[in-house]
């Protein structure tokens, strides 16, 4: 592919190979000749195996789980490309590592989120292409372009394609910071918004307070960014239970599912847990419970408008 003298190229690291390959697929263009890999004493190992100079090119690389080594392997990867003269490197971060530490939540704490921006453009990305941040703002932590992609439509309309009615479904918020876009699930569904208002005694750890809005015999769903240790979602839907919800479902866009995370949710009554493959799923673990729908679509669209230099924000608005 050809527009306006510069070619397009896409490359992947190892964090989520499969998600590169659909959007590279759905785009019309094969994955990039890149080995990724670690020298025997860890350090990663780049070497790019087709010429890109001036080229347009995007690095599909989602900073999960293990964190530390796909971060580097992004910033290696794009000081590579950098080095061989590519016309313009856009990091295309599905999911973004660090977004909870976003501010100084006690004295002397890092701020690490602002620290994993700056190290992206001093490795010389050109803009960052990424969706539903943890919080909204660290938008503003870039010095470069980053487009903020959005999860919720898709699973809105999956419990459109599912439920087919709606009398008796409720969305709920697991918590305050998640209101917002529960809200606009609310309003896609045209259901009402129930609110769950929580006490966090320390990180990972949650404590049920009071449920805000009527969900006794109602189809409950629980919408988050991301989905962790599950503490938070499991106690809710445990909380959601007790009070006579009738059917019990949550979805998040990043199914992070670190440590306990899927022996909780198979142990709770928790029906289904719709998540985005921004993150791939545990291998070995995969649960009858866990559904996983594809981005690759959205993330195609976004780099094919990027590269053609036209709006991102139209995207929205025609979806």
């Amino acid at each position: 592919m050809n527009l306006h003298g510069k070619d397009i190229k896409i490359f992947a690291g190892n964090s989520n190979r499969g998600l590169a390959e659909e959007i590279a697929e759905k785009i019309g263009l094969p994955v990039g000749m890149a080995t990724v890999g670690k020298f025997s004493d860890g350090e990663v190992q780049v070497n790019i195996g087709e010429v890109v100079r001036g080229s347009d090119v995007f690095i599909i690389q989602s900073t999960c789980c293990p964190v530390n080594d796909n971060l580097i392997e992004l910033l290696v990867m794009i000081d590579a490309l950098k080095r061989a003269s590519a016309g313009r490197i856009t990091a295309v971060m599905p999911y973004f590592g660090y977004a909870r530490q976003d501010r100084k939540a006690k004295a002397r704490d890092p701020i690490s989120a602002k620290l994993i921006a700056n190290l992206i453009t001093v490795a010389g990305a050109d803009r960052v292409l990424t969706m539903d941040l943890h919080a909204p703002q660290l938008q503003g932590f870039f010095d470069i372009p980053l487009d903020h992609l959005v999860g919720m439509p898709l699973l809105a309309e999956y419990f459109k394609q599912k439920f087919k009615t709606f009398d008796d479904v409720v969305v709920v918020s697991p918590d305050v910071g998640s209101v917002t876009r529960s809200r606009k699930v609310a309003e896609r569904l045209e259901t009402p918004l129930a609110i769950i208002d929580k006490r966090r005694p320390k990180a990972n750890v949650c404590e049920i307070m009071n449920i805000i809005g009527d969900v006794k015999d109602k189809r409950v769903i629980l919408v988050d960014d991301l989905i962790d240790t599950g503490g938070t979602i499991v106690n809710a839907v445990n909380a959601l239970s007790e009070i006579g919800a009738k059917e019990i479902y949550a979805c998040c866009t990043h199914g992070v599912l670190s440590g306990p995370a899927l022996d909780r949710i198979e142990g709770s009554p928790m029906k289904e847990l719709i998540t985005l493959n921004t993150i791939p799923l545990p291998q070995g673990r995969q649960l009858s419970k866990i559904k996983s729908l594809s981005v690759a679509g959205i993330f195609a669209e976004a780099i094919e408008r990027i590269y053609g230099d036209m709006s991102i924000s139209t995207l929205f608005t025609q979806r």
